[in-house]
């Protein structure tokens, strides 16, 4: 017997089981995506430690997984498919607690596992009234989840064929990543007393270099300028890419910069450009698109997001002019807002003369742990980086 295991790299994260890929009885190849997990940064899916058959399924469908703990069990070799009984084979761990005990309504068995009863209980539905689909009539997540969004997708005043529920034709269940983004920003503001300071922005040169640089065949985002630029501020306050501990300010040997991805109404994931300070412009907007197209197509692992020592949330992507994001990563400093950019009446001297000018600007903020850095050293970070941005150099 083979231990299936959760990954190590969780960061001690827990993560829930989102599916199993195979059932009980499947024949695997080593490799094969055999189930499918879920945090609130990513969904990765692990693989068959061997070739075999899956034996035994021990974390089943919304359970929690903990690194290191052991999802199921897969038997090495050759099988004989007929003396073995899939439903015999699936094990729960000794520790979980008991289901309720069998009722039926009219043939079907009712027994309920500890995470459809959760589920039940969390979006307030009559087990009576789902029609359950696993072995005997059981109800199972996934029909949990159907009734749920089906409650949820009727237009008001149509007839509604869900199943009955008290949610109103507008309302969004709380998904695992909603969830866990709730719990991650009262947490954030709980523990770190954030301040915010804002300055503006001159994008000319910026937009000037961008330009020349699609003219080469080179196709820059604006976020790679942002991400770099950020990493060479850092040279005049290093405590902004430090964290809090009890005894010391530690501050990052590298500038691991995470960037807000945005995944519509799936919420939000933080890739992480790591070693950002050593990289090119262009190697960072290489290392930008990887991940964005790997975070929009579900796609990044746990590596991709772990390890970042500082933030940046481009929420005028969006269109906002100005937000104070919350420092919503455990064991960071700092986190910069870059406002929408927009063409706005500024006044420049220009030979000794003041002049009316319409530049390329944007509000930029830096969100603080007034524990790690004061106010001199958030607006001198502040002050090179809008340096950097003004002045960067013509290709």
């Amino acid at each position: 017997m083979i231990d299936v295991r959760v990954p190590d790299e969780q960061e001690g994260t827990k993560a829930v089981v989102r599916a199993w890929l195979k059932k009980v009885g499947d024949a695997v190849a080593e490799n094969d995506p055999l189930v499918e997990l879920e945090t609130d940064k990513v969904t990765q899916e692990v693989p068959a430690p061997a070739a075999g058959v899956l034996t035994e399924i021990l974390l089943d469908t919304d359970d929690e997984a903990a690194p290191g703990d052991v999802l199921g069990r897969i038997t090495a070799g050759t099988y004989d498919p007929l003396p073995f009984d899939a439903e015999q084979g699936k094990a729960e761990p000794a520790e979980r607690p008991a289901e309720t005990p069998a009722a039926v309504i009219g043939d079907a068995e009712t027994r309920l596992s500890p995470s459809v009863r959760r589920a039940l209980m969390q979006h307030d539905i009559d087990p009576s009234k789902i029609r359950g689909t696993g072995r005997g009539g059981r109800i199972t997540r996934e029909d949990v989840d159907r009734a749920v969004a089906s409650a949820t997708t009727v237009s008001a005043g149509e007839p509604s064929t869900a199943q009955p529920c008290h949610f109103s034709g507008t309302d969004i269940p709380h998904d695992r990543m909603r969830l866990k983004i709730a719990e991650n920003m009262v947490r954030a503001v709980s523990d770190a007393p954030h301040v915010t300071a804002l300055f503006e922005a001159d994008f000319s040169a910026i937009a000037a270099h961008k330009k020349a640089m699609a003219d080469r065949g080179v196709k820059l985002s604006y976020t790679a300028y942002i991400v770099k630029a950020a990493a060479e501020a850092m040279a005049v306050a290093p405590a902004i890419n430090g964290r809090w501990e009890e005894d010391r300010i530690a501050v990052s040997p590298t500038i691991n910069v995470g960037v807000g991805t945005a995944l519509g109404d799936r919420g939000l994931v933080v890739p992480v450009v790591r070693d950002a300070g050593a990289l090119s412009l262009e190697a960072i907007g290489r290392k930008l698109d990887d991940l964005t197209s790997r975070a929009r197509g579900g796609k990044l692992t746990a590596a991709d997001v772990s390890g970042g020592s500082f933030t940046i949330s481009n929420h005028g992507v969006s269109g906002s002019l100005l937000a104070s994001p919350i420092i919503l990563h455990a064991g960071q400093a700092a986190i910069l807002g870059v406002g929408k950019l927009e063409k706005r009446v500024v006044v420049r001297t220009i030979d000794g003369q003041d002049a009316i000018l319409i530049r390329p600007m944007a509000y930029v903020t830096l969100t603080i742990d007034h524990r790690v850095v004061d106010g001199h050293q958030t607006n001198g970070w502040l002050a090179r980086f809008v340096e950097i941005l003004e002045g960067w150099p013509a290709p």
